[in-house]
């Protein structure tokens, strides 16, 4: 017979794992509650320990509130010296140091590249979500080429190493970067960050006079320009169609529009600045079209919010916008920079009932069965499961 003592020792229960630690490294606070919030949810209800670094501005309650513990960073956003990434490498790297954490998220290329640097030497399985390569990838000018050369070997040599993935939103990023020399092995393609689809619900049309509806940074690269000449040349055609332009500058972004110009806009008829709007699904209870004329998006957040709330599209042919904008199925495509595209594309979808109803309805399908946050948050929840243990077995194995 055992002893009372060994039976009670086989008997005791293991002591309890900690959860893995996740940290997500992002430049913004604001961005994150946008554009990361349920990737960070899913990953909590499936037992991880979730952490934020990022610039505190006044999301600082709002991260709180979620359960998730939140460390400022000093990140700089613009033109960005060395003394700043310095500043900004240093801070990440006394985090590691602190937490310790298994997996960690950068978002986007200025944290995908500084929190690289600041994770050299550590155990933690990377994540580097890169959400649009923009210009230096997107323009073939000589100065985009250069710029393309210099990136992609910091990239090689920061993205190819053992537990490290790249995410990306689209195909065309993924082959862009295969073809910058990261390895496709590291390439993993999950598109955006999910769509509270109960939240946004498809609402009927409103009265009135038709409106179509812009969403966004206003920056010339996302093609508002492009729209306002669309806009009016609609309206010298005898089209009664009203804009509506909810977004703010970003100074810190060289292709910013200026505040002067955006009020100067809304002083044309049947052009509304709204500034930023927080109640997305209000907006487009107001609107009739989604119109987004960008050069270049990862996976553009406005249109899938839009699609979810069932209405049509119009955007240019370019990676990411057609991703969402399914030509003659959800919406319409123009080429880049073309305001007379834009508005006769436009004016078709304004003047026919029966295309908006099919394209909103095709559009909020394409969102629950791709892009809802349940689908996006298990990929991703998957991802973080398969990189935490390849790099427990590493551990082990040493």
């Amino acid at each position: 017979m055992q002893h009372p003592a060994a039976m009670a020792k086989e008997a005791a229960p293991r002591p309890r794992r900690a959860p893995p630690r996740l940290l997500y490294v992002v430049s913004e606070d604001w961005y994150f509650l946008s554009h990361r919030l349920p990737m960070a949810r899913a990953a909590r209800s499936a037992g991880f320990d979730v952490h934020v670094a990022t610039r505190v501005t006044d999301g600082a309650a709002a991260i709180q509130q979620e359960g998730f513990a939140l460390y400022p960073i000093p990140f700089a956003r613009g033109s960005v010296g060395l003394a700043a990434m310095l500043r900004t490498i240093r801070a990440l790297r006394k985090l590691h140091r602190t937490l310790q954490p298994a997996i960690v998220h950068h978002v986007a290329l200025q944290a995908s590249v500084l929190g690289s640097l600041a994770a050299l030497g550590s155990s933690a399985a990377r994540v580097n979500a890169l959400t649009g390569l923009g210009y230096a990838f997107a323009s073939e000018t000589g100065k985009a080429r250069s710029m393309r050369r210099a990136i992609s070997g910091v990239l090689r040599y920061l993205f190819n190493r053992p537990g490290t993935v790249v995410l990306v939103q689209n195909p065309d990023d993924r082959a862009k970067l295969a073809a910058a020399g990261i390895s496709q092995k590291r390439l993993v393609l999950i598109p955006g960050s999910g769509v509270d689809i109960e939240r946004l619900q498809p609402t009927p049309e409103p009265r009135g006079v038709s409106t179509m509806a812009f969403v966004g940074r206003l920056l010339e690269d996302k093609g508002i320009r492009t729209l306002i000449q669309a806009h009016l040349l609609l309206r010298l055609n005898g089209s009664n169609v009203e804009l509506l332009i909810a977004g703010t500058p970003d100074p810190a972004n060289p292709a910013s529009i200026t505040d002067a110009e955006v009020k100067s806009w809304a002083t044309e008829p049947g052009i509304r600045w709204l500034g930023y709007v927080d109640d997305i699904g209000a907006l487009w209870e107001r609107a009739h079209v989604a119109v987004l004329p960008s050069r270049r998006e990862g996976l553009p957040k406005s249109l899938l919010e839009a699609a979810a709330c069932g209405r049509p599209m119009v955007a240019t042919d370019v990676p990411g916008c057609r991703e969402i904008v399914r030509h003659d199925e959800t919406g319409l495509l123009v080429p880049v920079d073309d305001p007379a595209a834009l508005a006769a594309a436009i004016q078709r979808l304004i003047s026919s009932l029966e295309l908006r109803v099919r394209y909103g309805a095709a559009a909020r399908r394409l969102v629950v069965e791709k892009f809802a946050a349940e689908v996006i948050g298990n990929l991703t929840v998957d991802l973080y499961r398969r990189l935490f243990s390849a790099r427990e077995r590493a551990r082990a194995a040493r």
